[in-house]
């Protein structure tokens, strides 16, 4: 008999729980659901070709860093395909624009030449998992199948029912796993919905500047330490193998969670033009505020400031709701989000009825 399970997002977290699920039962189905056409979610790559040449950068998170021992074995081993190190250190500035030098110069950071969503497009290769796309699913219930017990069903925003599934996965960001997780039916599992409603968040606005001429700096990237400057991080997209043909240069400018909160409705246009304004003075060079090309994306829900109440948890899991991500594992870091995904999808697979070693 088939195993059935749900999972809400595609995002690092829901990609890494379907790879660690891969062998953990040959009845096992993964459905793998996802609001919009592409996969990997915060870690989001673009790609663009200008005067015949290819631009791939990323606007949400970066890079992975090497924090996780297991994160690094997977994206050294199975994962190494196009994968590349970020070069160059992250030095710091403060409010008052004052550039220092030095962070973290020895920590390898990593992504791939064709972008960070190739992460996701790996682990769901492996992970033999369907993955439905432009679908947002709505609600979720349980109802009670005359044959097969108390199982879990889905609305998609269309009004699309999907299901039953025997357990579910749930990763999207907090706030949005919240609207989900609460008047289900089940009350260990709406206490866990409450409980992803707690979690706070911080918002960033991006803008992406383009440039047919090179800069040339001793870093990678430049991040605010007093949280007190419009911009929390410029990054150098030139400064990752393949991202940007030689002589030129793209920027991402991150600006900070306050400025970004401010500033979220206004038009783009303004907001793209005073970030390169900013890291134009933070360059030091005038040339910057002016930039050849341009592309910006808002993050409403980009950056938890903690994590959900870990005792919620069991609870709901043994009413076959799971979740994971970074507000899972309480770090606002991608290597975190991935960490998350493998131990749910550990855990779950050890609640399988023919899957895992404990089962």
């Amino acid at each position: 008999m088939s195993v059935r399970l749900g999972v809400i997002g595609a995002g690092s977290a829901a990609a890494a729980a379907s790879y660690a699920l891969r062998d953990a039962s040959p009845a096992l189905e993964v459905t793998v659901f996802e609001k919009s056409r592409g996969v990997c979610g915060l870690a989001a790559a673009r790609r663009r070709t200008r005067h015949g040449r290819r631009y791939v950068y990323e606007y949400g998170a970066n890079y992975l860093s090497d924090d996780d021992p297991r994160v690094n074995a997977l994206l050294t081993g199975p994962l190494a395909d196009g994968r590349v190190e970020v070069q160059g250190p992250i030095w710091t500035f403060d409010a008052a624009g004052t550039v220092t030098e030095g962070r973290d110069a020895d920590k390898r950071r990593w992504t791939y030449a064709d972008g960070i969503t190739r992460l996701a497009k790996h682990l769901f290769a492996r992970a033999g998992a369907t993955v439905v796309r432009d679908t947002r699913i709505a609600t979720v219930q349980r109802r009670t199948d005359a044959s097969a017990g108390p199982r879990w069903h889905m609305t998609d925003a269309e009004g699309e029912r999907h299901g039953p599934f025997d357990r579910l996965l749930v990763t999207p960001p907090a706030p949005q796993a919240a609207a989900l997780l609460q008047d289900t039916g089940v009350p260990s599992v709406d206490r866990l919905g409450a409980a992803a409603d707690a979690v706070d968040y911080r918002t960033v606005w991006t803008a992406v500047l383009g440039y047919d001429h090179a800069i040339e700096r001793p870093y990678y990237a430049l991040v605010n330490t007093d949280k007190a400057h419009p911009v929390g991080w410029i990054g150098r997209e030139e400064k990752k193998p393949g991202h940007v043909p030689a002589g030129a240069s793209v920027l991402v400018v991150q600006a900070s969670p306050d400025w970004s909160t401010r500033r979220y409705e206004r038009p783009p246009a303004e907001n793209v033009a005073a970030l390169a304004r900013h890291a134009a003075d933070l360059l030091d060079d005038d040339r910057l505020a002016d930039p050849d090309w341009t592309d910006w994306q808002g993050w409403r829900y980009a950056l938890p400031e903690a994590g959900v109440d870990a005792e919620r948890r069991p609870a709901a899991a043994q009413h076959g709701v799971h979740v994971a991500g970074d507000w899972v594992a309480g770090a606002a870091r991608l290597h975190a989000a991935v960490r998350s995904g493998l131990d749910a999808g550990e855990r779950l697979a050890t609640m399988l009825p023919t899957g895992g070693a404990d089962a």
